[in-house]
């Protein structure tokens, strides 16, 4: 909606030594009302030329249509501007345009009520002020004119229109974060409980053992023939548990996986070698 003068003045300006610039003439206001009860009566007229504009601010009722007429100028020749349109700003610099129908004489006219208005432009506490913008391709120098201001006279049987100002960047209030407390350890009582029934399962594991035909009297001679693959797998079996507790004790998760990918690679390693060992006596009938 809103439209600089900077970047209106770049498109439509063209060089500054031309010889020859935009302008009107038989520039025209009427201003009509379509409701009887209107503080004016019957319509009225202002003109304007692009050296002199109307002295008093023309009044638009919410009932009134303003219609602006003029003949746009090259030089002294009346033409037809690639741009032409009606341009209403208030005091902020909040602009609105409307665009002029202009024929090939140079005849144009635009006309706005006040529901063509944006609401922020509705409601200004001041008189809006309207120029004609008129310019071209090629070497005449386009033109911003102040032609007259405009009163806005809103109906006091409808409620005032309403307006919220949107969000905008800019510097923020400071952000005070709070973070999450720090994940606590279960309870000791808990801790213990756990415990103590991974403890009761070392019975069960001996049983299961027996019933399973494992034989202990093979373990001399398997450390006899693969020691340090035995005593190894079994340590990073300890070791890997050793690791959990570090992790459930306080370690964080980063410092303990390089440890536990240590150990597994270890206990891959012997493990091979101690299954092998195993496997040799199996397929000898010796278990």
């Amino acid at each position: 909606m809103r439209v600089s003068i900077a970047s209106t003045l770049a498109l439509l300006a063209g060089a500054v030594s031309a010889a020859s610039s935009w302008g009107f003439s038989d520039g025209k206001v009427e201003v009509s009302s379509k409701s009887s009860s209107s503080s004016h009566s019957g319509p009225r007229t202002y003109t304007f030329t692009d050296k002199e504009r109307i002295k008093d601010a023309v009044t638009l009722g919410h009932a009134d249509k303003i219609k602006i007429s003029l003949t746009a100028k090259n030089g002294s020749k009346a033409k037809r501007p690639h741009q032409a349109f009606l341009l209403v700003k208030e005091a902020s610099g909040l602009e609105a345009p409307y665009a002029l129908s202009v024929k090939e004489s140079g005849k144009g006219s635009v006309e706005i009520t006040q529901r063509d208005l944006p609401v922020q432009l509705l409601t200004s506490q001041e008189p809006l002020e309207a120029s004609l913008v008129l310019g071209s391709f090629g070497s005449s120098k386009g033109s911003v004119t102040p032609v007259f201001d405009i009163n806005l006279e809103i109906d006091p049987n409808t409620p005032s229109p309403a307006y919220e100002a949107p969000l905008r960047y800019g510097k923020q209030p400071e952000i005070h974060h709070i973070f999450r407390a720090e994940p606590k350890n279960p309870p000791k009582i808990v801790s213990i409980a756990f415990a103590l029934a991974v403890l009761a399962t070392v019975p069960a594991l001996f049983i299961g053992w027996s019933l399973t035909g494992a034989n202990v009297a093979h373990l001399q001679k398997a450390l006899s023939v693969a020691p340090i693959s035995h005593i190894t797998f079994f340590g990073s079996i300890i070791s890997m548990e050793g690791v959990f507790f570090l992790y459930y004790s306080g370690w964080s998760l980063f410092a303990v996986l390089p440890i536990m990918g240590i150990v597994g690679i270890v206990a891959f390693l012997s493990g091979t070698k101690a299954l092998g060992e195993v496997q040799s006596r199996r397929l000898a009938g010796e278990r």
